[in-house]
C-alpha cells in the first residue's frame, strides 16, 4: 500500500481560512474550530486512499485531479487534490465548501 505526504498549498491554506472566518462569523468559534478539524482530519485520509477520491476536472491543473468530499453538517465541503506519484505526495490545491460554485 502506498503512503503519500499531504502538502496543502497556499491557495488551499487560504480557503481552509476563508471557511473558518465564515463559521467564526456565522456560528462562533466552537463550530469553526469543530469544521476545520474536520477538514484537516478528512485530508489525513489522502495519506493511503488518495486513488479512492473521485476524478475532478481542475482547470488551473495539468495534472489529472481528484476530489476529496468532506461530510460536515447537512453538507460538507470538497477538497481538490493532485497524485505526485515520482514524489510520493498529494497535493491540495484548493478547499471549498459544497454549495460553492466553483473553486477561488
Amino acid at each position: 500500500m502506498k503512503h503519500y505526504e499531504v502538502i496543502v498549498s497556499p491557495e488551499a491554506q487560504e480557503d481552509i481560512e476563508r471557511l473558518q472566518d465564515f463559521w467564526l462569523q456565522a456560528a462562533g468559534p466552537e463550530v469553526a474550530d469543530r469544521a476545520i478539524d474536520t477538514i484537516v482530519k478528512a485530508l489525513d485520509f489522502l495519506i493511503t486512499f488518495a486513488h479512492s477520491c473521485r476524478k475532478a476536472n481542475a482547470p488551473f491543473s495539468d495534472i489529472p485531479c481528484r476530489e476529496l468530499i468532506i461530510p460536515f453538517g447537512s453538507s460538507g465541503y470538497l477538497a481538490l487534490f493532485e497524485i505526485h506519484e515520482d514524489a510520493k505526495r498529494v497535493a491540495i490545491l484548493a478547499v471549498k465548501h459544497q454549495r460553492e460554485s466553483d473553486y477561488h
